[in-house]
């Protein structure tokens, strides 16, 4: 049987509330129990936390609400929530001669209305992914153009914006890190309440969550993870009172509170009380009382701090208890609609504006409207040139907003909106007017300082160094090391995961036994020459806002060290390396927000047009997902355009490690490890050959090596069933820590040894045989000595000449960013190897 907190765990969590100190989860338990005077006392902590909050925020007493319109796209949805009467069958609809979904000139009437009554959001809801339940929801789908619901608002969002100028919030459940990807570019915010942590009331037949696959805690927590990479604006929160324990409810916050701490994309926590309703499996669950959704809601303040942005919907309590929300912590009322009704819950209808005013007032705070998206991030985006808010939105958003008055970025009294083109930011790359692309780079390959938003862009360090703690951990022998070398020697490709750690993590005579061999397969595939091919790598901008906790080449558009060349010094550049050799350039940016949507494709344009056999290889995979999002295209869409327009093969960076565990330590806002799959699977399918990496020794071990590798075996068998190309070649890539910021943090580990480079390539070289014939040492990484090493560990291939290479230098290489053909001819000569040229996919050159 379970027991409650104790009187005595009350009062001793009170007691550190009210002095200021953290709680954890055990408190905060405690605190949810609290009642009469204790209560009062807990919420009048949580209250002045709220205003300490609001004063550093700049507009000390004021209360926030955001005037909008529901629009119900559709109400079918794939789950069966207990509590729910928002949802629908198609039957329903049909009964009540209504569609399954709203049509465009329904969901446009709903926003003129709105915008005509001076509401600024459009509060798009639905229910999850209708149509992989409901045939019926495909139909209509399908006879209307749209592959998706997700598809569908993504277009009505871009109508709304266009004809009436309101700012889309979409609320459409569940989605992917690629459909958030989609979405960005249409809407300032976006939303979807966590509800619970509780695994119990997800899976226990007769609870709240059973039978909603939307609804599983890990899905939803990992939605919110995504949306933070992403830096979307994100509205979130719990649901009190639908059978979750103080616990539960304790870990949901502090959940929540991981999330925002670690991305800074929770704009604002919804604590939503249940009600319950008729015709609903749980209507006879009791309402949530009033004093214990007054503690949820200041615990939740208490525990998310000052800085949070906490609401209650005004339309949940009778009016006069919205005093005693207020006195409990809150923040802002959240949306409040003078033209529709509450969908969600239809049955308690809205207080009118000027009631609101009154009872916010009387509570000591003046009312002020706010945009869709909160304050910080509407000037984060707009003045400080921060990447929350997309820039096609940036006109959209700054025609509503106050941003000179004082308190910059609430809503401009009197506003009315109108609707404003949606499009492409009306920019090209320019030249930041430095003749070298070096000029801001000092003789050590390192910037004079670091990016401008080095202490926010990267994510809470606490939270970074928590999540490494695993990953790191050494791995250890798993088998015999004579049997796992017999395994190898007899069938290299197909090794046993145990048989292949074993071998990874090989020191002494096994590890020389394992170079041995896989030197020994590399003279049997491809004998002994060196390949090399004549390049050049052009970075055609720094400007970047992802957030790689490894990078330091990335920089802010604003800061002194960014640029952008123009299409023009591309193509000169391309023909500059034409005119000295080249056969190829190999070309990636970072992903700067602004870039027009068509940059990557007029980028390989310009080349083509300027040097037509010049073979391009250019465009990471994230470079492909920045590309769908701007472009609206989907992958395979994007990749044949891109192969229209010149593209070649892609490079296959962006990997990694091909572990998501380990991905998102490194990364804030790079994509998936599923992702990057789909997309070369994708591009081998259409004939776009790709190259594949992998960046080892920081915060991974040798276990993820061999996952990673494994992947990529699997990606090439598919790519050789259906007779493409795929990987041309395995670049193994050493993490230069230099300059990176996770290890100046203090959460990476300095580089892999030499026994860790000679393990990878040799076992690069085993674990890929058949499937992969070249292994690519980086001598920009390695150095001329420990490139030779790791020739006779398995590789043979040195790579490009390179001419210039930006990523590795500002990392803080100290091995040069070109090599001469002699230079190369050298290393291969030190080792008694002869060297040739290759062409990008490994032919040979047949220049005029």
């Amino acid at each position: 049987m379970t027991h409650g907190p104790t009187p005595q765990q009350i009062r001793r969590a009170l007691a550190r509330a009210e002095r200021g100190a953290a709680l954890d989860p055990a408190e905060a338990e405690a605190l949810l129990a609290a009642t009469g005077e204790e209560l009062d006392r807990l919420t009048a902590a949580a209250a002045r936390v709220r205003d300490a909050g609001l004063v550093a925020a700049g507009r000390p007493g004021v209360v926030t609400y955001s005037p909008k319109v529901f629009i119900p796209v559709t109400k079918l949805c794939r789950d069966r929530c207990h509590y729910c009467t928002f949802v629908e069958t198609p039957s329903q609809a049909a009964r009540e001669g209504r569609a399954p979904y709203l049509s465009p000139d329904e969901i446009l009437e709903i926003a003129r209305q709105g915008a005509e009554l001076g509401c600024l959001e459009a509060l798009f809801t639905l229910g999850d992914r209708p149509e992989d339940r409901w045939p019926e929801a495909q139909a209509w789908l399908d006879e209307q153009g749209y592959d998706s619901t997700l598809a569908y608002i993504r277009a009505m969002a871009v109508r709304v914006l266009e004809e009436t100028g309101l700012l889309p919030h979409l609320n459409p459940g569940v989605m992917s890190w690629e459909e958030l990807n989609r979405l960005k570019p249409v809407s300032p915010s976006m939303g979807m309440m966590l509800e619970t942590t509780s695994r119990r009331l997800f899976e226990t037949r007769g609870l709240a969550h059973f039978g909603s696959p939307d609804k599983d805690p890990e899905v939803r927590l990992r939605v919110l993870e995504d949306a933070g990479r992403h830096g979307i604006p994100f509205t979130t929160g719990l649901l009190v009172g639908i059978g979750e324990t103080l616990t539960e409810r304790a870990e949901t916050i502090f959940a929540l509170r991981a999330n925002a701490r670690a991305y800074g994309a929770v704009q604002e926590v919804i604590v939503q009380n249940f009600r319950a309703k008729p015709d609903t499996a749980m209507r006879h669950v009791d309402d949530l009382g009033l004093a214990e959704y007054r503690a949820a809601i200041a615990v939740t303040r208490l525990v998310l701090g000052p800085k949070a942005r906490i609401q209650a919907p005004p339309n949940l309590v009778d009016l006069e208890e919205c005093r005693a929300l207020l006195d409990a912590g809150i923040d802002d009322w959240g949306g409040v609609s003078p033209l529709t009704p509450d969908h969600v819950n239809p049955e308690r209808p809205w207080p009118s504006l000027d009631r609101l005013h009154s009872i916010t007032a009387t509570c000591g705070f003046d009312l002020r409207a706010r945009l869709t998206v909160h304050p910080e991030y509407v000037v984060g985006s707009l003045v400080r040139g921060e990447a929350w808010i997309d820039p096609r939105l940036h006109a959209h958003v700054a025609a509503l907003a106050d941003l000179d008055g004082d308190m910059p970025g609430l809503a401009r009294e009197g506003v009315r909106p109108a609707g404003l083109p949606w499009q492409e930011p009306d920019v090209v790359l320019e030249s930041a007017g430095r003749t070298d692309l070096f000029a801001a780079v000092d003789a050590e390959g390192r910037t004079d300082d670091r990016r401008s938003d080095f202490a926010s862009v990267y994510g809470d360090w606490d939270a970074v160094r928590e999540a490494a703690q695993g990953t790191g951990a050494p791995a250890v022998l798993h088998a015999e090391g004579g049997d796992a070398l017999r395994a190898a020697e007899a069938d290299p490709a197909n090794l046993s995961d145990e048989h292949a750690l074993t071998l990874m993590t090989a020191e002494g005579d096994l590890l020389r036994q394992v170079v041995r061999l896989a030197d020994d397969l590399r003279k049997q595939v491809v004998g002994d020459d060196v390949t090399y091919v004549v390049n050049r790598n052009i970075n055609f901008t720094n400007v970047c806002y992802v957030g790689c906790r490894f990078c330091a080449f990335a920089q802010r558009r604003t800061d002194a060290d960014a640029y952008s060349l123009s299409y023009d010094e591309v193509a000169d550049r391309a023909q500059e390396a034409w005119d000295l050799g080249a056969t190829e350039v190999c070309m990636q940016g970072g992903i700067d927000p602004e870039l027009p949507a068509s940059a990557y494709f007029d980028i390989a344009a310009a080349v083509k047009k300027r040097v037509p056999d010049m073979h391009v290889h250019a465009f990471s995979p994230m470079e492909v997902v920045n590309g769908t999002a701007r472009t609206g295209l989907s992958i395979e869409d994007f990749l044949i355009k891109a192969r229209e327009s010149g593209l070649g093969s892609l490079p296959g960076t962006a990997a990694e490690i091909l572990d998501d565990e380990v991905r998102w330590v490194l990364t804030k806002g790079k994509l998936p490890a599923s992702t990057w799959i789909e997309i070369v699977s994708t591009a081998h399918r259409i004939g776009l050959p790709t190259t594949s990496t992998m960046m080892y020794g920081h915060v991974d071990n040798p276990r993820h090596w061999v996952g990673h590798l494994n992947v990529l075996k699997r990606v090439q068998d598919t790519a050789r069933e259906n007779g493409s190309t795929g990987f041309t070649e395995f670049v193994p890539l050493p993490f230069v820590h230099t300059s990176a910021p996770i290890y100046l943090a203090g959460v990476a580990r300095p580089g892999p040894s030499l026994r860790d480079n000679l393990a990878v390539h040799a076992m690069a070289r085993i674990m890929l045989h058949g499937r992969v014939d070249n292994i690519q040492t980086s001598w920009v990484k390695l150095g001329v000595e420990g490139t030779r090493a790791m020739l006779e560990a398995g590789a043979n291939d040195l790579g490009g000449t390179l001419m210039e290479e930006t990523i590795s230098r500002m990392a803080g290489s100290e091995h040069g960013s070109a090599k001469t053909v002699d230079e190369l001819v050298e290393i291969g000569a030190g080792i008694d190897r002869p060297v040739r040229e290759r062409t990008t996919l490994y032919g040979v050159p047949t220049r005029a």
